[in-house]
C-alpha cells in the first residue's frame, strides 16, 4: 500500500505538472514519445516511455515537488514543493507588519475558534491584490514565498520609463504581488487598460479577449481581486455584454456576473504542486498554528457546557 499511494501521489504530480501542454491524463503523456523537447523547460526533460519504475516518474516531477530519504517514518511519506527557485534571504522590511497570534481567543479571553494555538512566528506581506492602473512598468525583482498564503509572490520594483514625469515614482516604488506562473525575475509587467495580453499584466475585463485564463479577479472595481487567488488556480472570461457586466467561470465552476470594469491579472498563479503536499506526520501541523480535533462529545462536561453556553448567547 505505501508503494501505490506513492505511485499515485507521482502521477497526480505529474498530471498537474503537464496539465498545460495538452495532454489529458498522466499515463498518456508517460506513453508519449513525441513531445518536443523544450516544451517544458525545468520541469520535463525529456519524456521516454515508462516501464512502471517509480523513480522514473519522480525525475519526471522533481522540479515540482520535493521528496524525502525515509530516514525516519514520518519523512518516508512527507512530501513538499519545491522552493529553490525562490528567493533564500528575509522579506521586503518595508512591505511588512507583525501578526500576533491570538490562539482562537477573542478579546475577552475565551476560545472562539477551536484547535488553534502555536505555530511558527510569521510576518505579515502587504500584498497589493488592486494593481491601480497606471503607463510606468514594473519589474520583477524576485520571487518570494509567503507563509501566509499558498501562491508563491513576486516583489516588483516600479521602473521610470523615457518621456514620464520625475515624479511618477512613489515614495517606495516596490510591491508585492500575487505570483503568477512563469513569470521569473527580470520580466516587466505593467496595469492599465493599455497592457499587452501577457503574462502578470493586469486589465480590466474589458479589455481582455474571451476564453483567457485570468486570476485575482476584482468583485467590485477598486476594491482588490478575490476571486483566484489560491495556488495554481485560474479562471475563465466565459462571455461580455453589452450592459457592462463580464461572466466569469470560476475555478470550482461556478459562473459569476461582475462589472466589465474590474481588473484581473492574466495566467495562472504560481506553485501548482501545493495540492500534491503531504505532511507526513502530525508535528507539521503543529508547525502551521493547528491543534488536535477532537469531538466536542468526548471533551470535558465542563468545557463542554461553556462552549454550548457560548453557542446559545451567538444565537439570540
Amino acid at each position: 500500500m505505501r508503494g501505490a499511494a506513492r505511485q499515485r501521489t507521482l502521477l497526480n504530480a505529474l498530471q498537474s505538472t503537464v496539465s498545460d501542454l495538452g495532454v489529458s491524463t498522466a499515463r498518456s503523456i508517460l506513453s508519449y514519445e513525441g513531445l518536443a523537447q523544450g516544451q517544458k523547460a525545468g520541469a520535463l526533460a525529456q519524456i521516454q516511455l515508462w516501464g512502471g519504475s517509480v523513480r522514473q516518474v519522480s525525475k519526471l516531477v522533481k522540479a515540482g515537488l520535493k521528496f524525502y530519504k525515509p530516514t525516519t517514518p514520518s519523512m518516508r511519506h512527507r512530501v513538499t514543493t519545491d522552493r529553490s527557485m525562490l528567493w533564500k534571504g528575509a522579506p521586503y522590511k518595508a512591505l511588512c507588519e507583525g501578526m500576533a497570534k491570538a490562539a482562537g481567543r477573542n478579546n475577552g479571553g475565551s476560545i472562539t475558534v477551536w484547535h488553534r494555538g502555536g505555530g511558527h512566528r510569521q510576518v505579515y506581506r502587504k500584498v497589493d491584490f488592486a494593481r491601480p492602473p497606471g503607463d510606468a512598468l514594473n519589474e520583477v525583482v524576485r520571487l518570494e514565498w509567503d507563509p501566509n498564503r499558498s501562491a508563491h509572490i513576486a516583489l516588483l520594483r516600479q521602473i521610470q520609463t523615457e518621456g514620464s514625469p520625475a515624479d511618477s515614482l512613489n515614495t517606495d516604488p516596490h510591491s508585492y504581488i500575487l505570483a503568477p506562473q512563469n513569470v521569473s525575475p527580470g520580466d516587466r509587467l505593467m496595469a492599465g487598460p493599455s497592457a499587452d495580453i501577457k503574462v502578470g499584466n493586469a486589465l480590466p475585463l474589458s479589455s481582455i479577449p474571451l476564453g483567457q485564463t485570468i486570476h485575482n479577479v476584482e468583485m467590485y472595481p477598486g476594491k482588490g481581486g478575490q476571486i483566484a487567488r489560491a495556488a495554481g488556480t485560474s479562471a475563465t472570461l466565459v462571455s461580455k455584454g453589452s450592459d457592462g457586466y463580464a461572466v466569469v467561470k470560476q475555478p470550482s465552476g461556478e459562473q459569476r456576473r461582475v462589472l466589465a470594469k474590474c481588473t484581473a491579472t492574466i495566467g495562472t498563479l504560481s506553485n501548482p504542486q501545493h495540492k500534491n503536499i503531504k505532511l507526513g506526520k502530525a508535528g507539521a501541523n503543529r508547525w502551521r498554528g493547528k491543534r488536535p480535533t477532537t469531538n466536542l462529545q468526548r471533551t470535558n462536561e465542563v468545557v463542554r457546557l461553556s462552549s454550548c453556553q457560548q453557542l446559545f448567547r451567538r444565537s439570540q
